[in-house]
């Protein structure tokens, strides 16, 4: 029996008014944003696959007041980005950089930094790939990397950041949702476990948990499977790239400093962070580091 294993990189949630929030049409789908704060563009490309943006509105808010314009989105299929047809054909890597490119054209924007959170900056890496004259700097943020070896050891790093009883009760929520049992208790139950793989500072799991209970099980599917099909490997793209890049990760991630040295040994120009007694959220475990150091990164 064919195994179908669900990763989810996601960002938190919290209600945020932006300044300007508009739906454009992107191909064949409508595809919606919002924008904060006036100077630099930087693109703020959320986690999930599958996810909307909202949960990004926070981190656009802080970064804007370092004087710049953030933009957030959401990827289509997710959110306010209404997609008719979710499928094979709809969902894949190019047609979500061809999102982000008609949004930089909309925009009337030269170039941008693009800042990718999780699968963000699997995406912003592939961006940066096909888009380069684009790109102004590039923030990579607990990144799923250049390539897909992450997907060798990403469930293993998330059961180890979770106590036996958690992994215990884990695994009997799976089998039922595996087998298609997908009610609202279960994924309640299931994201209140997860959550605490996700931070270091288990205070903050909660603020996770709402987040994974809205993920589009389909679109992530949909997404991981594409990355498949096109063998995702950007490790060798990139050693004429000269642009500025920042790669920032928790030492406790449930993506490891392994993957983060990659990322860094792949950019001619970039700077590594490794944050102690941070996971997944950089943000939420380490924020007044975490900021600092995208904000001195931006300045340069």
């Amino acid at each position: 029996m064919k195994k179908i294993i669900i990763l989810t990189f996601i960002f938190i949630s919290i209600l945020s008014f932006g300044q300007t929030e508009e739906t454009i049409i992107s191909g064949d789908t409508k595809l919606h944003y919002k924008s904060f704060g006036k100077g630099k563009p930087i693109l703020i490309i959320n986690g999930g696959p599958g996810m909307n943006s909202d949960g990004f509105a926070f981190i656009a808010e802080e970064i804007s007041k370092f004087g710049y314009q953030t933009i957030i989105y959401d990827q289509r299929g997710t959110g306010k980005s209404t997609l008719h047809n979710v499928n094979s054909e709809t969902i894949t890597m190019d047609l979500m950089v061809d999102d982000i490119e008609i949004l930089r054209k909309h925009l009337k924007i030269q170039k941008w930094t693009i800042f990718g959170h999780s699968f963000g900056g699997i995406l912003g890496t592939y961006y940066a790939f096909k888009h380069p004259e684009a790109i102004d700097k590039l923030i990579l943020s607990s990144s799923g990397g250049v390539n897909l070896k992450f997907l060798e050891y990403v469930s293993e790093r998330m059961n180890n950041n979770l106590t036996k009883s958690e992994n215990d009760s884990l695994a009997l929520i799976q089998e039922k949702f595996n087998s298609g049992d997908r009610t609202k208790e279960l994924l309640e139950a299931r994201a209140n476990i997860i959550a605490n793989a996700y931070v270091y500072d288990k205070t903050n799991a909660s603020i996770i948990a709402k987040r994974l209970t809205q993920i589009n099980f389909e679109i992530n599917s949909l997404v991981f499977e594409n990355l498949q099909k096109i063998k995702f490997d950007c490790s060798k793209e990139f050693k004429k790239f000269k642009n500025p890049v920042l790669v920032i990760q928790g030492k406790n991630d449930i993506i490891s400093t392994e993957t983060a040295k990659e990322i860094n040994a792949t950019f001619p120009n970039s700077d590594l962070i490794i944050l102690d007694k941070c996971a997944h959220y950089g943000w939420l475990d380490s924020k007044e580091i975490y900021l600092n150091s995208i904000q001195e990164f931006l300045k340069k």
